[in-house]
């Protein structure tokens, strides 16, 4: 395993990620997500991320016992905080009470002391952006939160979050946003805001919801106890299950056999090369599936792969930011 410094901070973090994200608490059983999460610690990675929403608040609970007993200076555990989490008016979004409550909420189920980074799960349009910064802030001076981060925001709104930061001297350090060979829509404005600001990406879905290792095929019929035939998991996935789209992948096959990778190998490395990413976060069903995707670290993919890469992949891959949602 290597390590990435996140944003401009002293916090390092694998440069390859656990996260729970439709898996525990939902798409497979507890003991099977232990497996998996002991695969993750064994092949060398240290950070571990999550969500409140996760499963109705289970997933937390998931990684928290899954975690029990392993030295916490040498973990870095993350959530995220907006999505309801309750009936009340005040269950969700990214207002003071929310946010407070929340945290505390999440460390009472992860079973820790602190956070090492308390994410944003998305921008709130209906709270003032002060209020949370300072809600934020506050955690991390009460030392519930060492950083604070968010998610799939844009620019703009990177850049007004970096600059209340400042003001209120607190670690904003990184984004996390979707990002893959097929979806690219962080290049062009987010990663050049975040480069300014000092943050780094923590990416999700490396793999198009493992569109990208090759085992959907153009015109057949989704593998049984696929991401795509589970109802957890099957509409995220579904814009990827396209025949032009599942063509273009299967030309990558032959670039990752030249590169002696498989194809998740590839596309995790492909991630990595970009030097904002700190950290791309793999899922798992299986503790196999950790194993295989932990070799993509410290890969150097040359520039004829990637150009290769560009040229397989045609008019296929996503860049408008309109799409993020």
């Amino acid at each position: 395993m290597e390590f990435r410094r996140l944003g401009r901070s002293g916090l390092s973090v694998s440069e390859i990620s656990y996260g729970n994200w439709i898996t525990h608490g939902s798409q497979i059983e507890e003991q099977q997500a232990h497996s998996c999460v002991r695969a993750a610690l064994d092949a060398g990675i240290t950070t571990f991320d999550t969500a409140d929403v996760y499963a109705g608040t289970r997933a937390e609970a998931v990684l928290g016992r899954a975690l029990l007993g392993q030295r916490r200076e040498g973990l870095e555990i993350f959530t995220k905080v907006f999505w309801p989490t309750g009936p009340g008016a005040n269950d969700r979004g990214l207002g003071r009470k929310h946010i407070v409550e929340s945290c505390h909420n999440s460390l009472r189920r992860l079973g820790i002391d602190y956070l090492d980074l308390y994410q944003a799960h998305r921008y709130d349009t209906g709270t003032p952006l002060e209020e949370t910064m300072l809600a934020f802030a506050d955690l991390v001076r009460a030392g519930k939160v060492l950083y604070i981060g968010v998610s799939e925001w844009n620019a703009e709104q990177i850049t007004a979050a970096a600059e209340l930061a400042r003001e209120l001297r607190v670690p904003l350090v990184s984004n996390q946003p979707q990002y893959s060979m097929l979806w690219r829509v962080i290049e062009d404005e987010v990663v050049p805001a975040c480069e300014r600001a000092g943050l780094s990406q923590i990416v999700w879905s490396p793999l198009a919801q493992g569109v990208l290792t090759g085992k959907y095929a153009p015109g057949q019929p989704a593998p049984q106890g696929s991401r795509a035939t589970d109802p957890a998991g099957s509409d995220f996935i579904s814009r990827w299950l396209r025949d032009d789209v599942l063509t273009a992948v299967a030309r990558l096959k032959p670039i990752a056999a030249d590169c002696g990778l498989s194809m998740a190998q590839l596309a995790i490395a492909w991630v990595l090369r970009n030097p904002n990413v700190a950290s791309a976060i793999i899922g798992a069903t299986r503790p196999e599936q950790v194993t295989g995707n932990v070799r993509a670290a410290g890969v150097k993919l040359d520039d004829s792969t990637l150009a290769a890469i560009d040229d397989a992949l045609g008019g296929v891959t996503v860049r408008d930011p309109s799409l993020t949602g």
